[in-house]
């Protein structure tokens, strides 16, 4: 072994303190040094394990800013179901088997009203789900457009709104007059033909004064208001003549208050609304976000938010219920905070904040607070009829609210006590994704023309039919009852989907869970978009 006594330092002699050499002492200072920085390397080390763990407990760790490959597939393939849902003359069509459809609709009140998007498998435009679509979509394009735009999905979904609210304006000829519908849905179902052959006629039905419809008028404002947003910094112009729409809507709902399914008893067999509560404090909701209005504020948190909002009360987000969105929704305005907001409303935020809460509670399958309406393979699970729509609109919900709570430094939910961080709902909201996609009992797609294994037989009339088949009204049944899978694709439709069991079965005559619709669309298209990857901050609606 090498002999290293010749490098320990001489120690200096107490006989003569001074005489020690100098090579002596550049020694013993450079010992030090290296003495010092191990200290300084300790002491590090131990700040820094404290201080991340102190950071991972108090600020979760930010899902990652890669984009997830999977869903950006998905996102691709869900957009396109707005291109197959057109009616008008198409523009750039992307889907081969579509062609010109409605041209002449409204023509009788001289209205154009060509454009619009058939709500699901049939050829109606209901005014009411197709505005809640165009409402869903908005707010996808507020939350995550930034993320869209990275896998260049943006344009096409600002064109699709565009397409329902380009319609949506034309429907709304003046003040206290609303379009709602195009088409006899009896006549409509009792016919099986492609949206290019129809020939019956294709009456109108609007809300007024002397028949009005608060719900349908509300949440059309909605859509407006929200998608004045979306359009503010690309086409200014129309952004405010959305807006000007919007508030008139608004103050023919509030003013008018009646169920439209009340002044149109006709409309109870399909989209019968459960109340129209929900539709005027999600409209001024929206309103408010889009003017700064504080009136639009009082109006959801101190005029009605006691007789309205059922506080403290978790509901279901679907076309028919909006409370949880309206719930989220002013989440953002609570925990992003406004130093101009007084002390009245501030109260109201925070009851909606937390009923809110308990509504992410209610969706974490850990929680004690759980729902049980869920399936054995984990999909939230509320109704045989079109289940996927609770779902994704739950999962939608809570990557939204996760987000919130990451952007504004919220790091804890409290469940009756227990502690769940931002990224647990972002992990709910991946479940019921993933579910959707194809990892449950039945290693099925849900989303139409994703992955390798999706339903054939989507109840669907355009789909079902071959584009240059000649039918009518009544020989198209035909294709209906067909044993064969249909001969196109409704790509990006998003189906009703299993039942309680995890089953499915892949049939044209199973309306309950074989039928898409565009609201399934807009909330699949919300989902995959939050999930793309992260965003490093809030983005601003204004």
């Amino acid at each position: 072994m090498e002999d290293k006594s010749k490098d320990l330092p001489t120690k200096y002699s107490t006989d003569s303190p001074t005489k020690t050499s100098k090579g002596s002492w550049g020694w013993m200072l450079f010992v030090i040094f290296i003495a010092v920085l191990v200290a300084i390397a300790c002491a590090f080390t131990l700040w820094d394990s404290f201080y991340r763990s102190r950071w991972s407990h108090h600020h979760p760790v930010r899902p990652s800013r890669t984009i997830n490959d999977k869903y950006a597939n998905a996102l691709g393939v869900a957009m396109q179901f707005f291109d197959v849902q057109k009616s008008g003359k198409l523009v750039n069509n992307k889907i081969a088997w579509r062609g010109d459809s409605g041209l002449l609709d409204g023509m009788e009140e001289n209205l154009d009203l060509s454009k619009g998007m058939y709500d699901a498998g049939d050829t109606m435009k209901f005014g009411f789900p197709v505005a809640f679509t165009a409402t869903m979509l908005s707010w996808a394009i507020l939350e995550y457009g930034h993320h869209m735009q990275e896998v260049k999905q943006l344009e096409s979904a600002q064109d699709s709104l565009k397409w329902i609210t380009d319609y949506l304006i034309n429907a709304h000829p003046s003040d206290n007059v609303l379009f709602i519908q195009v088409g006899d849905p009896e006549v409509d179902h009792s016919c099986w033909e492609r949206p290019e052959a129809i020939t019956e006629p294709r009456p109108l039905t609007q809300v007024n004064i002397s028949y009005p419809g608060t719900e349908v008028a509300a949440e059309t404002a909605a859509a407006m208001a929200s998608a004045s947003l979306v359009f503010k910094s690309i086409n200014a112009t129309y952004s405010k003549l959305l807006l000007n729409h919007a508030q008139q809507l608004f103050s023919f709902a509030d003013t008018y208050r009646c169920l439209y399914s009340v002044s149109i008893p006709q409309i109870q067999n399909y989209y019968n609304s459960s109340g129209y509560e929900d539709e005027l404090l999600w409209a001024a909701a929206w309103l408010y976000h889009a003017t700064g209005d504080q009136s639009y504020l009082t109006y959801d948190t101190v005029a009605n938010g006691n007789s309205f909002a059922d506080w403290g009360n978790p509901t279901w987000f679907c076309w028919d219920n909006k409370l949880a969105g309206v719930q989220v929704l002013l989440s953002r305005v609570n925990l992003f905070g406004s130093a101009d907001i007084p002390d009245e409303e501030n109260l109201g935020l925070q009851k909606y904040q937390k009923t809110a809460d308990a509504v992410m509670c209610s969706l974490l399958p850990d929680s004690s607070l759980a729902t049980p309406d869920r399936s054995e393979g984990g999909l939230i699970w509320v109704t045989k009829w079109n289940v996927l729509q609770y779902s994704v609109a739950s999962a939608f919900l809570a990557v939204v609210y996760s987000d919130y709570m990451f952007w504004s430094g919220t790091s804890t939910l409290y469940c009756n006590g227990e502690q769940y961080e931002p990224m647990d709902l972002r992990n709910f909201a991946i479940s019921q994704a993933n579910y959707v996609l194809g990892n449950n009992p039945m290693k099925l797609s849900y989303l139409v023309g994703f992955g390798n294994d999706y339903p054939k037989y989507v109840h669907h009339r355009g789909a079902s039919i071959p584009a240059d088949a000649n039918t009518g009204c009544k020989n198209g049944f035909k294709w209906l009852n067909s044993t064969a899978p249909n001969p196109n694709v409704a790509i990006g439709a998003l189906v009703g989907g299993p039942f309680l069991n995890d089953t499915y079965m892949d049939s044209r005559n199973n309306i309950v869970q074989a039928e898409p619709t565009t609201y399934n669309s807009a909330f699949i298209v919300g989902v995959l978009s939050g999930l793309l990857t992260s965003s490093p901050k809030a983005p601003a609606f204004t």
